[in-house]
């Protein structure tokens, strides 16, 4: 990460924007991460009641600096509108992770402290880290990483049984299976997808070579993204580039937490250091 940059006057006069899923989630970390903003700031607390109320509190952020309560998709919900405001760099994010196990994975990959008191303490005393932003053709944005994976095999549909009809049949399954073993069946290949993928214009991946999965990962501050390309059948092609392209049959992609697709074809350029994000003093 680049170097921190004091917050600079102003630093405590907060927004406060606490997610609605957070307050259902954990509300008492959602009081304690309250008190200790309050008593070490001139904050606003906003209480938004869906995704437009949240929009609208950090719209009208004026001169105070946000500070988002809640978990990843809440924290990619904030840096979207400030880049949709062309705003980023000119704000200092805060986050106070607060969330269900698994929502706070790009949290804890960024360095934002886990926990109530010491999140809130970065947000009053820590520094602003810039860091980069994938932005993709329809303005979409990745904080960390991208993945295509190639699509799962559907599970075969099951009729539901019930009753005694249902204990037979387990009976005489079970029976059978112990007369009759059952042969073992080969191992399935894995799901592939048929994709075309470049790095900065250079064709790195064709149609004709089938991908189990590609991964776009954000290095932080460096202006540059890690590609890694998984072939059904030879060994991954790693690059770094500021530009990647995927094209090919439709795709659905997972950018962060966020699911996003089906789309034929894709094009994400790195922004380096478009946004800030407050970590502890000496982070990175």
């Amino acid at each position: 990460m680049s170097a921190a940059q004091p917050p600079g006057d102003g630093a405590h006069q907060l927004l406060v924007v606490i997610d609605p899923v957070a307050r259902r989630t954990d509300g008492e970390s959602v009081r304690i991460a309250k008190d200790v903003l309050s008593a070490g700031s001139h904050a606003k607390i906003c209480l938004p009641d869906g995704p437009e109320e949240f929009d609208r509190a950090l719209s009208r952020r004026g001169s105070r600096r946000p500070v988002v309560v809640g978990d990843d998709r809440a924290l990619r919900r904030a840096v979207a509108l400030l880049h949709r405001d062309r705003d980023p760099a000119a704000t200092a994010l805060s986050l106070i992770p607060v969330g269900a196990a698994g929502t706070l994975d790009l949290a804890r990959t960024l360095g934002v402290p886990p926990g109530p008191v010491a999140a809130a303490r970065t947000a009053l005393d820590g520094a602003v880290h810039k860091l980069d932003l994938l932005v993709d053709d329809s303005d979409g944005v990745v904080l960390g990483t991208l993945h295509i994976p190639a699509p799962g095999v559907p599970r075969d549909a099951v009729a539901p049984r019930t009753g005694v009809t249902a204990v037979w049949d387990t009976c005489r399954t079970l029976a059978r299976s112990l007369v009759h073993p059952a042969p073992s069946a080969p191992p399935a290949a894995p799901p592939t997808y048929r994709l075309r993928v470049e790095a900065d214009g250079v064709l790195l991946n064709g149609l004709d070579r089938p991908v189990e999965s590609v991964t776009v990962a954000s290095q932080g501050d460096g202006g540059r993204a890690t590609l890694v390309i998984r072939p059904s059948a030879s060994e991954p092609v790693t690059a770094e580039a500021n530009t990647v392209t995927v094209s090919g049959p439709d795709f659905r992609y997972r950018a962060d937490i966020q699911v996003a697709g089906p789309v034929r074809t894709r094009t994400w350029t790195v922004r380096a250091g478009v946004w800030g994000l407050m970590l502890p003093t000496g982070e990175g």
